[in-house]
Parts: C-alpha cells; sequence; structure tokens
C-alpha cells in the first residue's frame, strides 16, 4: 500500500487521540463515585427487603396480640360473671360454691398467663418498631447520601464527556484527511490490536516496544517514502518520523 508521508504521520495523531478516547472510557467507568453507588444501591436493596420483613412481622404480631388480649376479655368476662354469682350468693350448695371457686381461681391464673403473653407480645413489638424504625432512618440518611455522591459522579462524567466529545470532533477531522484505504487498514488494525499505527523511534516500535534488527532496518530505509510499512512483531502500521534512527 502506497500512502505520503503526511497521510502517515496523521495515523499517529489518530493513535494518540484513540488512546485519549480509551483512557477517558476508562475513567469513566472507573470512578470512584461508580462503584461507591453501587455498594449503596446494593445497601438501599438490603433495607428495603429488611424493612419489608419487619413490616411483615409487626403485622403478624399484630394479630397475634389482638388474639391474646381477646382471650384475656374473654376470660376476665368469664370470670367477672362467675365472681358476680358468688358474691351475690346465688350458689349456697357447698360442693356448686367449691366448683365455683376453683373455676374463678383456675381463670384468674389462666388470665394471669394470657397477659403475660400480651406483655411478652408488646415487647417484642416495641423492639420490631425500634428496629423498623432505625432502618428506616439509615435508608432515608443512605439515600440523601446517595444522592451527593451521585451529584459528583455526574459532574464528573460530564466533564469526561467534555473531554471525549473535543477529542472525537478532532480525530473526525483528522480521519477526514486520511486516504479511504490507509484509514481501512488502520481500524482494522486497531479493531484487531487495540492500537493501529505507532512510531518508529530510535530503531525501536512504539507499539510493541520491539528494536527492529539491523536486516529490518535496512529493509525500512530502503523503502519509499510513501510505502506504508508494518511492523514485523505486532503488525501495526509503523510510520517513520525524524526520530526514527534510520
Amino acid at each position: 500500500m502506497k500512502a505520503s508521508p503526511q497521510s502517515q504521520l496523521l495515523l499517529l495523531d489518530l493513535a494518540r487521540l484513540d488512546a485519549e478516547l480509551a483512557r477517558l472510557d476508562h475513567r469513566r467507568s472507573a470512578l470512584p463515585e461508580v462503584a461507591e453507588l453501587a455498594r449503596m444501591e446494593a445497601r438501599a436493596a438490603e433495607l428495603k427487603d429488611a424493612i419489608v420483613v419487619a413490616e411483615t412481622e409487626l403485622s403478624d404480631l399484630a394479630k397475634e396480640e389482638g388474639r391474646a388480649e381477646r382471650d384475656v376479655e374473654q376470660v376476665r368476662t368469664r370470670r367477672d360473671r362467675d365472681r358476680a354469682r358468688l358474691d351475690a350468693g346465688q350458689v349456697s350448695a357447698a360442693r356448686e360454691l367449691a366448683s365455683l371457686q376453683s373455676e374463678i381461681e383456675s381463670l384468674h391464673r389462666r388470665q394471669d398467663d394470657l397477659e403475660e403473653v400480651v406483655l411478652e407480645l408488646m415487647e417484642r413489638r416495641e423492639g420490631l418498631v425500634s428496629r423498623r424504625d432505625e432502618l428506616a432512618a439509615e435508608r432515608d440518611s443512605l439515600a440523601e447520601e446517595t444522592a451527593t455522591v451521585a451529584a459528583r459522579r455526574d459532574a464528573a462524567v460530564k466533564e469526561i464527556d467534555e473531554q471525549a466529545g473535543r477529542a472525537s470532533d478532532e480525530r473526525g477531522g483528522i480521519a477526514a484527511e486520511v486516504p479511504a484505504d490507509l484509514l481501512k487498514l488502520y481500524e482494522q488494525i486497531r479493531g484487531a490490536r487495540g492500537v493501529g499505527a505507532a512510531a518508529l523511534r530510535a530503531g525501536r516500535c512504539e507499539g510493541c516496544h520491539l528494536t527492529l534488527n539491523t536486516v529490518d532496518l535496512n529493509e525500512i530505509r530502503a523503502s519509499a517514502p510513501d510505502e506504508v510499512i508494518r511492523c514485523e512483531e505486532c503488525r501495526r502500521i509503523l510510520v517513520r518520523t525524524p526520530e526514527s534512527g534510520l
């Protein structure tokens, strides 16, 4: 392939800009805010799930507490009824009186047991409410912190995008000056190797950093200035410059 030395030198500008664009892409994806936001999002999901669990447990506990309170009320009502019969003298037979007193004592013990269950359920509910509120407070705090970090990320991305935009515009202008066949070859090599062209500097390929042997250097010296040469090692386009050492 043939191309003027000036056209070949343009490939070095393209390679420089492509490297700059790749660097900016990496910087964009490697922003510390990106990793921090990912961690925050994961924690936010954990908090959401934990709050749902706490709310579900509170709902179940409220039902259980309601049942226990109804049981207490039923036992209390029955005990009060029996006590009223006893106090009113409605039972005179000794055997029936003893049975009624025994039932009242049994109901009293049952009421005490049920009231203890209600107290335990209330304590559990208070603990769950406290836990849920702590989770909700962390969630709200995390949301504020996430917004702050997201704003920093957006500002950094905006700056990177502006730099990338300028580099892309400059690249487009240079690429328009490169002959189509040379540009096609450059892009093919760049797609396969990451870098499409490299300078020959002091007898060394700046793409793979291999120092060329004397035979290869002599062949390059003998080549016409418009001959497009390739590095034998990395197969990138090797661009000759005043610093090539030829």
